[in-house]
């Protein structure tokens, strides 16, 4: 496994005001930088900062903005809204789970994709929907899943 880089985390902790409220405007920069929050960098933070790790992983456990996990390369949303989940979206979440080996907020372990469940995409006459990064796929069936997640793959 490789080391993380910690020069941002410094760069960034030093323009920061390390007062109890900067906290979580901290862990978003943080996080904006690397993708998700490393463990090395809330160690560096805690250090840094003076803050003691039980606190920081609180507030970075507490809020579901936060990842400890990078990324896959695609993001995978399922809407699960009202109009998504009466119209299978529960069935089709299970199909990806299945179809790619991983479980809602994980990451297929080459690292092509990562699948979220979301309250709402906002696309309801389109229901059931997903998107992957920033494409929505609307009126989804499970063989439409595997076509547009093989697509996906032959493109790496």
């Amino acid at each position: 496994m490789n080391a993380v880089d910690t020069s941002g985390a410094f760069s960034i902790i030093a323009k920061e005001n390390t007062h109890d409220g900067s906290l979580i405007p901290i862990l978003q920069k943080l996080q904006a930088h690397y993708g998700y929050l490393p463990k090395e960098i809330l160690v560096l933070l805690a250090k840094r900062t003076g803050l003691p790790l039980a606190k920081i992983l609180g507030a970075a456990t507490f809020y579901a903005q936060f990842r400890f996990v990078p990324l896959g390369k695609n993001l995978i949303k399922v809407c699960h809204g009202t109009a998504c989940h009466i119209g299978g979206a529960p069935k089709l979440t299970d199909y990806l789970k299945d179809h790619l080996g991983v479980i809602v907020g994980g990451t297929t372990k080459d690292g092509l994709f990562t699948l979220e469940q979301v309250a709402c995409l906002g696309c309801c006459s389109l229901a059931p929907v997903m998107m992957i990064n920033e494409t929505a796929y609307g009126r989804l069936a499970q063989s439409k899943i595997a076509k547009i997640i093989k697509e996906y793959r032959e493109r790496e």
